[in-house]
């Protein structure tokens, strides 16, 4: 039986969860368990890299999409030589990559995965900028919805997954449109744009089925520009939710395994919800760099 290392961010979801239910759930599945709350994302950092050097192969992260995008970017560039196998236990305000897995959205249900012998060897891909290198397992953008997940970790936890449509109600009216040119391993792009989307897995901001075609085994990020007047917008949000967006006249798509973006003027750049920095960015895939678990 492994030993699993478990992070408790206790920042994640509306209220604070508890380190101790967190504890008996997984005693009660019978899982060797060893139980950290860090401070900090730095702390938080700091004890993944250390038990990995230590011989630790079995993460587990108890929070959201950002908790899972924390843990990536520790993991990742240790250049471990066996592959680390990740769990996700959610309480976060979005636990979007378990949704391309139809995994369980609640503490117990995605515990009792832990006990399986199931694991997913998932693509993780790269955002390169003068912030230096940044990791992500599922959705990175730029472009307004990046401006959206900025605005929106501004807003009020109480409000759940709804922080999102209300931040980009509020930034899109101002939000400028940009000259966009994209250059990847096949093609190169130029036009005018409202966003551009980097899909590693299908969902974003709280369920929003943004990639419906996209994949973590294939090697390639599914990307698609968005290029539609603001006026349009809030007509297009309905189909992306609900991933009927892509024959929209709006939306281009196109598959990549590596990529440029520059814009002007610059745009904001996110990562699995988290503000990096800014344009021009360039990334990559890492192809089945972590056993997600399932």
């Amino acid at each position: 039986m492994p030993r699993w290392h478990v992070y408790v961010n206790r920042a994640a979801g509306r209220r604070p969860v508890d380190p101790a239910l967190v504890g008996q759930i997984l005693a009660g599945l019978g899982l060797d368990a060893e139980i950290f709350v860090p401070e900090s994302r730095e702390e938080t950092t700091a004890l993944i890299q250390e038990a990995a050097r230590a011989g630790g192969r079995h993460f587990a992260v108890t929070g959201g999409d950002g908790t899972v995008n924390l843990a990536v970017n520790a993991l990742m560039p240790l250049g471990l030589d066996t592959r680390p196998v990740l769990g996700v236990l959610p309480v976060g305000t979005g636990c979007d990559l378990l949704r391309t897995f139809g995994l369980p959205q609640d503490l117990l249900g995605a515990a009792r995965h832990l006990s399986s012998a199931d694991t997913y060897d998932i693509d993780v891909a790269t955002v390169e900028g003068e912030w230096g290198t940044r990791y992500f397992a599922n959705v990175a953008q730029t472009g307004v919805g990046a401006a959206a997940a900025q605005t929106a970790m501004r807003i009020g936890r109480r409000l759940g997954v709804a922080r999102y449509p209300l931040a980009f109600a509020l930034r899109l009216p101002r939000f400028p449109k940009a000259n966009v040119r994209i250059i990847t391993e096949r093609r190169t792009i130029e036009t005018e744009a409202l966003a551009v989307i980097m899909a590693n897995a299908q969902f974003f901001a709280g369920g929003w089925n943004v990639a419906p075609k996209a994949t973590l085994i294939d090697g390639v990020l599914d990307i698609q520009v968005i290029n539609c007047e603001k006026t349009s917008a809030p007509a297009l949000v309905p189909k992306v939710i609900k991933g009927t967006h892509l024959g929209d006249p709006a939306v281009r798509r196109l598959s990549a395994a590596e990529f440029s973006i520059e814009t002007d003027p610059p745009w904001p750049v996110e990562c699995d919800g988290e503000l990096v920095g800014n344009t021009t960015v360039k990334g990559r895939v890492v192809p089945a760099a972590i056993s997600l678990k399932i």
